[in-house]
């Protein structure tokens, strides 16, 4: 079979490409992936999912992570708000009915540089309690990429934002005598990542 330049060229590119691409993966043990809802109109409840599991593919340079691919899994049984009787409500189809979904999921659609250096415009698709919705948030990068004693390369994300609960079915809530509601439909995503260099 005869091999056309346009097509030395094309495998060229994708080699090129593959090469460029840098794999990261989460390190969980050192991430959180916190969220907050106001409680009573008054005050801030805070909350995790412990179990989770993510992974980025970066196409620049350094600490340069425009255009990068993130994914992420999140198993919605983990969450953990320190009150067991509320994780429990929390779990049943009041909320995240977890039988029925048990995975909240995020894959990015961009990531493009913010207005003050060292940050991005982040966005993706959430996927939970069976609904997608485009989501966007703000992520942080460190100033640097370290190695830990053991020779591997880490760097680390802030990630905030909000998003509105009942977007994605999450519509339960109880009102007040006073006026208001117990739980605010408003969520914020609070989100510490640390990331290892894959070899």
């Amino acid at each position: 079979m005869k091999t056309t330049f346009p097509t030395l060229l094309a495998v060229a590119a994708i080699s090129l490409s593959a090469k460029a691409q840098t794999n990261w993966n989460l390190d969980a043990s050192h991430s959180k992936l916190g969220f907050s809802v106001t409680h009573m109109m008054v005050s801030e409840t805070e909350g995790k999912f412990k179990i989770y599991e993510g992974k980025v593919s970066s196409v620049k340079e350094g600490i340069d992570f425009t255009d990068a691919k993130i994914d992420f899994n999140v198993d919605a049984a983990s969450i953990n708000t320190d009150d067991e009787k509320r994780d429990g409500h929390l779990k049943s189809p009041d909320f995240f009915d977890v039988e029925k979904f048990p995975k909240i999921t995020f894959v990015s659609t961009s990531m493009k540089p913010g207005k003050v250096k060292g940050t991005y415009t982040l966005t993706g698709n959430l996927t939970m309690h069976g609904v997608t919705k485009p989501v966007t948030l703000t992520a942080y990068g460190a100033s640097k990429i370290v190695k830990d004693p053991y020779g591997m390369e880490r760097y680390a994300f802030k990630v905030v934002g909000k998003l509105n609960r009942k977007d994605y079915g999450l519509s339960w809530n109880a009102a007040l005598e006073a006026g208001g509601v117990a739980v605010s439909e408003e969520v914020k995503i609070d989100i510490n990542v640390e990331i290892t260099k894959a070899k």
